[in-house]
């Protein structure tokens, strides 16, 4: 099969979808790989890496995207890459479909068969492909929280783990999956009080045992969250309902009661978001302020550290990589119920509930197609 990797062209996007490491194993099991010119160099790298375990180099991305039976990113293509898929082409990525009618809609109209990494989900729920970033994501929630709180940069100026004889910072986890543990891990580790909130008392009884002691659990309903909210220096949204929209736990009005320099870190942007008032940003322009409330919502948020996340990525998504080319998209999907639920568009019909019923598109079973 013949494999591209585009440069991703997203706004402050270092990630790569596939190291040397992968473009070699691909190599020998018989695959072509092309890689952009400069695709790996924001994650450290160079195209001599992969020249040297038998990728060739495109020039630029109509040289990759032209050529490839498959086209594997990280990100979801943009509208200067939506010109550039072809029919019957496929395309593995995250695609957050349900948050952008305009996305999904070149997809459909693309003909191509689109495979999401963050739907692809196990039978215990995991979801094996979105889960190395989540932790990223909520490791880095905390980490840029504790900055935006500094006066400095227009937060309320609370240093989150406080000292001896002055209280630490209050951290509202919202959502105890993935991202909320890690960012209730990291918070707690600097010494804050953090508070999870979650629906599933199974997970609440989970997280009650494994948290340290100055990390409380809480059962999320409306009077719970805005109890909560009221007394916090950092909130972080973590909810997520796979493939779908997140719900808006916290409205405008809401922020009102919330302390003037407080933050919030909203993980789940690239699913819509759980605050109302969230609109994705950038690492270029990550904050902006409403009601005196401080809002962090980059919607790329590992590609911050892209080194990390490239590697802790793509140890999960090459095996799947590795099936797709050996197998076929029909054969690997077909041989794994888990993996078929990663197919969310395919010859212009979508496949995925979830993406169907935000837009009002009719869904198809995607059994159908295998």
């Amino acid at each position: 099969m013949r494999i591209g990797i585009p440069k991703e062209v997203k706004t402050n996007e270092n990630r790569v979808s596939l190291v040397p490491a992968g473009a070699e194993a691909l190599v020998a099991a018989g695959h072509s790989v092309m890689v952009e010119t400069g695709a790996g160099a924001g994650s450290g790298f160079d195209d001599s890496e992969y020249v040297a375990v038998g990728a060739t180099i495109g020039k630029g991305a109509a040289d990759v995207w032209s050529g490839a039976e498959m086209i594997v990113k990280v990100k979801e293509p943009i509208a200067k890459e939506w010109k550039h898929i072809k029919k019957g082409q496929t395309v593995f990525t995250y695609l957050h479909f349900a948050a952008d009618e305009k996305l999904t809609r070149a997809h459909i109209d693309s003909g191509a068969t689109c495979i999401a990494y963050e739907t692809v989900e196990l039978p215990g729920g995991e979801l094996p492909l979105l889960t190395p970033m989540s932790e990223v994501a909520g490791r880095m929630a905390v980490q840029e929280g504790a900055k935006y709180l500094e006066k400095l940069y227009g937060g309320y100026g609370v240093l989150l783990g406080g000292v001896p004889g002055v209280a630490p910072a209050e951290v509202v986890v919202l959502g105890g999956g993935v991202v909320g543990i890690n960012a209730a891990k990291m918070a707690a580790g600097m010494g804050a009080r953090v508070t999870i909130l979650d629906v599933s008392l199974h997970r609440l009884r989970y997280l009650n045992d494994v948290m340290p002691a100055n990390v409380a659990c809480i059962y999320s309903n409306r009077h719970n969250i805005l109890d909560r909210i009221r007394t916090a220096d950092l909130v972080v949204g973590g909810v997520l309902i796979p493939g779908a929209k997140a719900p808006k736990l916290v409205r405008r009005e809401d922020l009102k009661l919330m302390k003037p320099g407080a933050v919030i870190v909203d993980v789940a942007v690239d699913q819509g978001g759980c605050v109302e008032t969230t609109k994705a940003t950038t690492h270029e322009n990550p904050v902006y302020e409403v009601d005196g409330v401080i809002h962090y919502a980059v919607a790329n948020m590992p590609g911050g550290v892209p080194r990390t996340s490239t590697l802790a990525l793509t140890n999960a998504t090459l095996p799947y990589v590795v099936r797709l080319a050996n197998e076929g998209w029909k054969a690997a999907l077909a041989a794994d119920p888990s993996f078929l639920k990663g197919l969310n568009v395919v010859a212009g019909k979508v496949t995925y509930p979830a993406v169907a019923e935000a837009f009002g598109l009719k869904y198809h079973d995607p059994a159908k197609f295998i």
